[in-house]
């Protein structure tokens, strides 16, 4: 096969990736400014130039539309990382802060994952048991993370690490939303850098870890 002949068969291909993140980064918007049930395919359609029927031609539904979009979010949360996997150790910790201060440039992504988290708490929606393994697979993550920051010889009770880990967690989520609310006068990196601080203080004995601000 000849070089240009290559190059047309390849193109389709990136042309199709392409309009898939378009998609995507279209759906972020709709689904974060009305939510996943007043979010319109129709919406999402319009501003990427395609009709209803084209957006269902990539994703086959609104509901593996949405399962998508939270796939692509979390994606953006570990794309700088080495591995692209959330690191370990004392490092999640740092990972979460730089996360937080990259979200404070891109108000979009946080408000999509706000609205979305708060929906799947309800009835039948199509994207509760992404959460629910979401932050089950972070509290595992974390939960392990706070195990090898700790003094082996003194480690805390099982208790003390769950308190700490849905505390840590917590803390995320919850000022986010508070920055969405008023970012002018919540400052999310630097307020969360503080709780988490002071989580690891309580529960890290005889050791001073502290992450950076």
């Amino acid at each position: 096969m000849t070089e240009s002949a290559t190059s047309r068969v390849a193109k389709p291909r990136e042309e199709t990736l392409r309009k898939r993140e378009e998609i995507l980064s279209a759906a972020m918007v709709v689904f974060g400014n009305k939510g996943y049930k007043n979010g319109s395919l129709a919406e999402i359609a319009e501003q990427v130039g395609m009709t209803h029927a084209g957006v269902l031609h990539h994703f086959g539904s609104k509901d593996q539309l949405l399962l998508e979009v939270l796939l692509y979010r979390d994606r953006t949360d570990v794309e700088h990382i080495e591995g692209q996997h959330i690191p370990d150790g004392l490092e999640l910790f740092n990972h979460l802060v730089r996360t937080a201060r990259m979200n404070e440039e891109r108000p979009g992504i946080v408000q999509a994952f706000a609205v979305l988290s708060s929906e799947s708490v309800t009835d039948n929606h199509p994207a509760k048991q992404f959460f629910i393994e979401r932050y089950e697979t972070l509290r595992g993550e974390v939960r392990a993370a706070l195990l090898a920051v700790c003094d082996p010889s003194d480690q805390p009770s099982d208790d003390e690490i769950d308190y700490a880990v849905n505390g840590v967690i917590a803390v995320m989520d919850g000022l986010q939303i508070q920055w969405l609310l008023s970012p002018d006068v919540v400052k999310l990196a630097d307020s969360s850098a503080f709780a988490i601080n002071a989580i690891l203080s309580s529960v890290v004995s005889g050791h001073t870890r502290r992450i950076i601000s």
